[in-house]
């Protein structure tokens, strides 16, 4: 039995609701990772917990390269000069879990390429994430203006949360 509705070119398509940001950009991290050789990007974003923190913290993967004959890559790693010797320790540990993210013995080699702090790629190698910003004291006069809004509202909970409202408008509108 056909269908009694008209196929045009946009019942094909179907409507997906709200997606997942990771499921959004997953094409665009998989296109950059494999510019840089990195065909299972989990390595890339999952980086810290496929190596661990401490090790995380002191280097980064650059890339992976493939061998000519097809067996078993090259992954770089870029390290602070201080921390090489330590890491070098590292690599077989490094080369286990990597190709435990792949589930087979994709990498057969790991290479480490030094750096200073600064001066590398784009300006600076990051290794660790940024420090969280400290937040400044809400002014008291804000403060004062926020509780006297919401002073006539006699629920406690509806009233600490106007009072917050009205203290990150005024907030706001002062900067």
């Amino acid at each position: 039995m056909k269908s009694k509705t008209p196929h045009t070119p946009n019942a094909a398509r179907s409507f997906k609701g709200f997606q997942r940001t990771s499921g959004l950009l997953q094409p665009q991290i998989r296109t950059v990772g494999e510019k840089r050789g990195f065909a299972v990007t989990r390595l890339l974003t999952h980086w810290a917990e496929i190596v661990g923190e401490a090790t995380a913290q002191i280097a980064l993967p650059v890339n992976v390269s493939y061998a000519k004959d097809g067996f078993g890559a090259t992954l770089t790693v870029l390290v602070k000069g201080a921390h090489a010797p330590m890491l070098q320790a590292e690599l077989p540990k490094i080369r286990e879990r990597v190709n435990a993210c792949y589930g087979y013995n994709a990498i057969s080699k790991v290479r480490i390429t030094q750096t200073a702090p600064t001066g590398f790629a784009e300006g600076q190698a990051v290794f660790s994430p940024a420090p969280p910003k400290q937040k400044t004291a809400p002014d008291p006069e804000i403060l004062a203006t926020a509780k006297q809004v919401a002073a006539p509202v006699q629920d406690e909970g509806l009233r600490a949360a106007l009072e917050a409202l009205a203290e990150n408008v005024l907030t706001r509108s002062k900067r």
